[in-house]
Parts: structure tokens; sequence; C-alpha cells
């Protein structure tokens, strides 16, 4: 049985998208909430939603059909009342067209309501990156990353963004699309040994998304807030260097995934698995399975072919206590078993406290 409303999931989110500094997607999940309770558009599209509405984002799925509809449609009505381009706005004004925006399309709704959000955030790169050079700090030789619950495989290409930390910065020699990143960063400057660089790098998900399918960069672009244009330009530029490298992470389950992914991996290599705001998802079965074939692989882990596992998540998921709605970022490695949490960060990696590697 489900515990909480679908109301109540959605001024959930609302608390959640004003933490995140998103006052429309705010006030737009306070609307649906009213609507849902007043049995209108919102109460028709979810009122047999049968599953956990906060696990499921289900709010995050509303929020996400009417940004594709904005962005889909620029010169539609709907795109003229939302926050595009700085431009100001009005939930008064927005909501009706919205509801009608949401009436005229609702097979199609129904249909983008069916897939979990992917929002692919690149900014949590801030600490990402840091933490793959913080494992690469041992050992000198190439660098294989595999990556968890990867969206589309943006941050696959984390070794070609710009990093600015404010009192120290860190840029890609290679020539491309700019993804320049930011953060309030605390704590000493990360450590980028002059080695560290990714030689293979391979992904999946459950439902991956490839940023050369103008369907599949609709969708993550509409998981963006529209009152958060630089997530948006953020992630156009991450999207362009994926399709220059022809990224495209396999479909398949995590567990069986990366069981097969180290039965095979290079024996010359530091092999870093990694993944970002994924791990609370899976059901535990499925978290057992992967930690189970992680840490056995660590076992047979040598000097000459370390592994190491990077995570980005929830401390309470990882055993550590939970602060808020602040992630860990927690490094695991072999052989030695050393296991270091580097870093406190924010889920969309607005605010990084490193503790030092």
């Amino acid at each position: 049985m489900v515990d909480v409303t679908i109301p109540e999931a959605l001024r959930q989110q609302a608390i959640w998208c004003i933490a995140f500094d998103s006052p429309f997607t705010a006030e737009l999940c306070e609307t649906m909430a009213d609507d849902f309770e007043a049995g209108g558009i919102i109460a028709d599209l979810t009122g047999g939603w049968i599953t956990h509405p906060i696990q499921d984002a289900l709010a995050l799925r509303l929020a996400g059909a009417l940004h594709a509809i904005v962005l889909s449609e620029p010169d539609g009505t709907l795109a003229q009342v939302w926050p595009q381009e700085g431009r100001a706005w009005s939930m008064a004004e927005a909501w009706p067209v919205a509801v009608e925006s949401l009436r005229a399309r609702e097979h199609w709704v129904r249909d983008f309501l069916k897939s979990p959000p992917q929002t692919n955030e690149v900014r949590r790169a801030m600490g990402l990156w840091p933490g793959l050079c913080a494992a690469a700090e041992a050992f000198d030789g190439p660098m294989d990353v595999l990556e968890l619950g990867a969206s589309a495989g943006l941050n696959l290409s984390m070794d070609r963004f710009h990093y600015d930390g404010g009192t120290w910065t860190w840029d890609s020699l290679i020539d491309g699309p700019r993804v320049a990143l930011s953060t309030q960063w605390s704590g000493p400057p990360p450590r980028f040994p002059a080695h560290a660089a990714i030689r293979h790098r391979a992904a999946c998900d459950q439902n991956p998304l490839n940023a050369t399918l103008a369907e599949d960069r609709l969708r993550l672009r509409a998981y963006i807030w529209p009152d958060q244009p630089e997530r948006l330009e953020r992630l156009n530029a991450a999207m362009e260097i994926a399709q220059s490298q022809s990224i495209t992470p396999d479909a398949g389950d995590a567990a069986d995934w990366i069981k097969a992914k180290l039965a095979t991996r290079a024996k010359d290599a530091l092999t870093i698995i990694y993944h970002s705001v994924f791990f609370q998802y899976p059901p535990q079965a499925v978290r057992d399975a992967i930690t189970l074939a992680i840490e056995t692989e660590g076992a047979r882990a040598t000097p000459e072919a370390p592994l190491a596992w990077l995570r980005f998540e929830p401390g309470g998921i990882l055993g550590h206590e939970q602060k808020g709605a602040s992630m860990i970022l927690e490094l695991i490695e072999w052989p030695s078993g050393r296991r270091r949490v580097l870093a406190d960060i924010d889920p969309h990696g607005r605010f990084v406290h490193w503790h030092g590697a």
C-alpha cells in the first residue's frame, strides 16, 4: 500500500525545489497538488497511479511533460507563459494555459509519464572528476571507467569539461564544445595527477538515452527546471560532446552488466566503477548483487590491475549519517581495501566540501 498521497508527493517536491533554487517548479508542484484535490487534469492523469509517487518522481514527470511541450513548440501558447530565457512568469497566467495544453495532448502526456526522469546532471562532475583523479593518484597506468545508471552517459566525458572551484581551476586541453562548471568549493583543492586520463569508458542504464537522437535530447532537456537556464546550457554543451564521441550507454540490468564487465576487465589498468544519485533506486536485491560483484572482483585486484568504486550518493544509503539533502562522495579502493569519504556534495553540484584525498 502506498502511504503517501499524490498531493503530498507533489508538495514534498515543491519543498525540494525551493531548496534547489527553482521557485517556478516549486509553485508549479503546489498548483498541481491543488488541481489534483479539485479533481482537475492532474487527477485525471495520475489518479490511477498505483506505485509510490515520491520514489517514482511523479512530480518531475509531470513538470517534465509540460517543459517538453514548451521546448518542442517554442512559438506555442504555453511557451509564451513559461519562464524561458529569464522571462518573468505568473503561475496565475501560466496554469490555465498548462491545463489546456495537457488536455489537448492527454494521450501523449500519459505516454511521457511512463518513463522515470533522467536528469543527467552535468555539474555532478565537479565531484566525480576530482574523485576519479583521487583514485588515479596511486597508479600511473591507464584508467578505464564504468558508469552505472548513466542515462545518456554525459558525465562519461567529464575529462573534457572545464572546472572552476574558485581557488583552483582545471581545463581539458581537448578542442570542442565547452562545458564550463563552477561550484562553491570549500576545503583543500583537489589534486589532478598529470597521468590521470580515461582510456576506455562504458556505461549502462535500464532505459538509456542517446544524445544523437532528437527525441532523447528533448527528454533530457525537459527535466531541467525551466527557471534554471544555466543548467540547460551545460546540458546542451555536454550533449554535443557525447554526440562527437558517439557515447551510447548499454541497456541492461546494472548487476548483470557490471558482473560481465568486471569478468573481462583489463589487467593493465585501473578500473573505476562510479555512479551518482543512482543507488537508492534499484531494489535491495539488485544493490546487494552489485555490491557482491564489485567486492568479489576487489578481492582479486592486484597492484598491476587495481579496482576502485566511486559513489556519489545519499549517505544513508551507503551506511553513513544522512545530512539533510546533501550527498557524500565515497571512494573504495582495492587491493588496499581503503575506504574514504572524499566530500560532502550537493546533488546538483552547487557546493562541494572537499575533505582531501
